[in-house]
């Protein structure tokens, strides 16, 4: 049995969770779920990103502790982990002082080893949204951060340790370029390579305990600074599975298989942490898999816009497949999509109630009422322009594959007529059962509560209705 360690990104814990990050839990629960079914053996890892400065402020405005401010938070991405019906093993804590500390200082003093970490003043422009200083070339025209855009930059004087980035440039670039460590798709791996062909330089890794708070993780050796966000939160992906603290669990999981993130942490992830491994000899995540973003109704989520959307309460209304379904069928893993509560509601009428349901329902009903017995054969096997699809990631593709047998079937029906004579097509019948069940096993990664209670429904001996599956909205 093969091991499939997959992460996604770790959130900042400074607000509740939106439907950005439900569309990054669902794409890699999918991923999860179809290596499981592959045979694989599987641990899916997300957590808190619980050190940050933002974190902080978000606390103070809110008239809160720190540490209960992001326990309350970090609570709200896990519940919804669960509403969503994705499953992850490991929740690493940006905040756990047993393991994630430990492990976080043993990566510092293996990169301090190695010669990489150094200390002087410095002074820059610092965005607290990316928790990362930029260079006035970096910024657009109104010298505003490119993903913060309206937020003014602090300007920070400070004497930090600095990292040795320069140092790994060569082989960074050699990594990627080669696809050792394979960027996904090819137009994140170009901007990456641009990036480093420009030239890295040496970054910040701490920040004094004044500016800090006194919160995070203390660097080593030097009680007056804590150890910059981005190198403490990239360690959960080996904190959550032993580095540090559990070696036999370190050695069966690390390297990370596949990591998911947001386009817009490509840089901390494709740069900062490969240089940061690299230091610390270390391997290196095997890939790296870039998503782009959600709009919501038609604008980028912002609280000044007031367009942040929670999913929590479709979803209790709901279930998770719809939205799971939404956010799988209707955006492209490479473009940036648009949510809305009036697409969501067409959606999931055309494409769940009337074509998916209506199609069990209907061969239910006619099954039922000629006392339909069929074979007992599991189905196992993934359709193959599905897995084509799903092993490029092309979850929107693959679920289009699927709602094109669904059509067909349905079609055949009607062509058919089988509600007329449904004994003397008995045959009929019983093929489109077999298919319904190839269809429900192709569904398990994508919708896995539909997929089971239709896997259950058609199982046989005898076919029997049921409630529908998705009522009309």
């Amino acid at each position: 049995m093969n091991k499939f360690y997959i992460s996604c990104a770790i959130p900042y814990v400074n607000a509740k969770p939106h439907i950005g990050h439900a569309l990054e839990f669902i794409q890699t629960d999918l991923i999860g779920r179809y290596h499981r079914l592959l045979g694989d053996e599987v641990l899916q890892l997300t957590g808190g990103d619980e050190n940050a400065l933002k974190n902080v402020q978000a606390a103070e405005a809110a008239g809160e502790g720190v540490q209960s401010f992001v326990d309350k938070n970090a609570q709200l991405f896990f519940d919804l982990t669960l509403k969503l019906n994705t499953r992850f093993d490991v929740f690493q804590k940006g905040s756990d002082r047993e393991k994630h500390y430990a492990s976080s200082q043993k990566l510092w003093e293996l990169c301090a080893e190695a010669g990489d970490i150094y200390k002087k003043s410095y002074k820059g422009l610092y965005c607290v949204g990316c928790e990362t200083f930029y260079s006035p070339e970096e910024l657009n025209q109104q010298g505003e951060c490119w993903e913060h855009p309206g937020k003014k930059l602090e300007e920070v004087e400070e004497e930090n340790y600095f990292f040795r980035l320069s140092k790994y440039q060569d082989k960074i670039l050699q990594l990627v370029e080669s696809d050792e460590y394979k960027i996904i798709p090819g137009k994140r791996k170009n901007e990456v390579l641009a990036f480093v062909k420009s030239g890295l330089q040496d970054i910040s890794i701490s920040r004094s305990n004044e500016r800090a708070k006194d919160w995070g993780v203390p660097v080593p050796n030097d009680p007056a600074q804590r150890i910059y966000v981005w190198f403490d939160a990239l360690n959960i992906y080996q904190s959550g599975v032993g580095f540090g603290w559990d070696e036999e669990m370190y050695q069966k999981w690390w390297p990370a298989d596949l990591q998911v993130i947001g386009k817009g942490i490509l840089r901390f992830h494709a740069v900062y942490w490969i240089a940061f491994l690299l230091s610390a000899d270390l391997k290196i995540p095997k890939a790296l898999l870039v998503h782009d973003y959600f709009t919501v109704n038609g604008q980028k989520m912002s609280k000044t816009v007031g367009n942040v959307y929670d999913p929590v309460p479709l979803l209790d209304k709901h279930g998770a497949d719809p939205v799971r379904y939404y956010c799988l069928a209707k955006i492209s893993p490479f473009d940036d999509g648009d949510f809305s509560e009036d697409k969501f509601f067409e959606v999931y009428n055309a494409d769940l109630a009337n074509n998916l349901g209506n199609l069990v329902s209907r061969v239910a009903k006619l099954g039922e009422n000629i006392g339909l017995t069929v074979g007992q054969t599991e189905v196992s096997e993934f359709d193959r322009e599905v897995v084509e699809n799903l092993d490029d990631y092309r979850f929107d593709l693959a679920l289009q594959t699927i709602w094109r047998w669904i059509d067909s079937l349905n079609k055949k029906i009607d062509l058919e007529k089988l509600w007329e004579n449904t004994v003397d097509k008995q045959p009929v019948l019983v093929e489109i059962v077999h298919e319904i069940r190839k269809i429900a096993f192709n569904l398990r990664p994508f919708l896995p509560e539909t997929a089971e209670r239709i896997g259950g429904q058609f199982k046989g001996p005898k076919i029997s209705a049921a409630q529908p599956l998705f009522p009309r909205i």
